[in-house]
Formats: C-alpha cells, sequence, structure tokens
C-alpha cells in the first residue's frame, strides 16, 4: 500500500512542482471553478497546480514537442494532481451510474491523487482550444479513444476531430505518458500499477 501525505504538506516537498510555469502550458483548471460537472469549486481558493516532478518534467517535453509540430499551439491544462479527498467526492457521485467508468474508485487510488497524471487538450495560436468531439469530462462513449474507429466510421467523430486528438496523443506518448480507452483528455506518467506501488498517494 502506498504511502500517504497530506495535500498541505506538499509544499515542502521537492518531488511536486508547480506547473503554472511550465513553457507553452495554460492552466484552466476546471475542479477550481464550477465550470465541471459537480457544477462547484472542489479545490478552494488555493487550486493545487502541482504534478510530481517526473509528470512535470515528461508535460514540459509534451509542450516542446506540440511547438515544433505547430508554433504557438498550446497545451491546456484542466487538472492535474488531485487530491484522494477530492475523488471521492467525483466517486460518490457517478459510483451508482453508468459514469462510473469514467472516475477511478479511491479506494484503488486515481492517478490524479498520485500527481502522476494530468487532464488535457490543445488550444491554437489565438487561445481556442481545438475541437476534440466532446469537451471535458464529457461522460459518454464519444470522449473513448478505444471507440474513436467506429465514430469516425459512422460519422460522430469527424477527421477533423480524429486529427486533433491525435495531435494531443502523439505528443504526450512522445514524452512519456500513456494514455487510456474511455478519456481522450486523460494522460499518465508512468505504468499505474507501479504508480500505486511505488508513489505518495496524497490527501
Amino acid at each position: 500500500m502506498s504511502a500517504v501525505i497530506r495535500m498541505e504538506e506538499l509544499a515542502a516537498h521537492p518531488e511536486y512542482l508547480s506547473i503554472a510555469d511550465i513553457d507553452g502550458v495554460r492552466l484552466d483548471l476546471r475542479y477550481a471553478c464550477a465550470n465541471n460537472f459537480v457544477g462547484r469549486n472542489l479545490y478552494g481558493d488555493a487550486a493545487p497546480a502541482l504534478l510530481h516532478r517526473r509528470a512535470a518534467e515528461q508535460l514540459s517535453q509534451a509542450a516542446r514537442a506540440l511547438s515544433l509540430q505547430r508554433p504557438g499551439y498550446r497545451l491546456r491544462v484542466f487538472d492535474a494532481l488531485r487530491p484522494g479527498r477530492v475523488q471521492r467526492v467525483l466517486w460518490d457521485i457517478v459510483k451508482d451510474t453508468p459514469q462510473r467508468i469514467y472516475v477511478a474508485d479511491p479506494a484503488r487510488g486515481s492517478i490524479h491523487s498520485f500527481g502522476m497524471a494530468v487532464d488535457l487538450s490543445v488550444e491554437d495560436a489565438e487561445g481556442r482550444e481545438l475541437d476534440m468531439g466532446t469537451g471535458f469530462d464529457d461522460f459518454t462513449e464519444l470522449a473513448q479513444p478505444q471507440r474513436e474507429p467506429e465514430l469516425t466510421r459512422t460519422g460522430r467523430l469527424s477527421a477533423a476531430q480524429l486529427d486533433n486528438r491525435l495531435l494531443l496523443r502523439g505528443c504526450m506518448l512522445e514524452a512519456g505518458f500513456y494514455g487510456i480507452a474511455t478519456e481522450w483528455w486523460h494522460f499518465e506518467a508512468a505504468e499505474r500499477n507501479w504508480v500505486r506501488a511505488h508513489m505518495l498517494l496524497i490527501e
């Protein structure tokens, strides 16, 4: 079982870094405002724009890869380190619904709660988010990478929307992140079983 540390203790911990000043990254922290599926701010006044050092370095690499392909484009981050106490709020809302596949059971530990996952999209040089076919936290099959062949074949996901997802995914994979089958916006900085076995769980 992972060791546990409180979110408030991270300010003095050298392995957890703010991502606010990474070149090519802009913050749009959805759980630090009401623009999320819960409809309220879950983080309070001090939004935790943090990642473990390893994930932060990989995010910086992904932003550089994006800028080389599309000068002026940036990664738009919706969520980074998410304390276990916030994960439990999300889980309690969806645990008895079909949408539970989109929220990790906090009993196992969301990779966000180790500071090793990030939710994000891409914005163009004018600051406009690229069309990914759905918004962030769209809990429908349209959000699922595993369904993309079928969605494009039936016209529910356009070629341009798929290209935008592939642009994001390519930069993240190049930087060492792993995608998941159910959310185009979610990426993990290491294999999840390794993370749960070796990293600190943040409460």
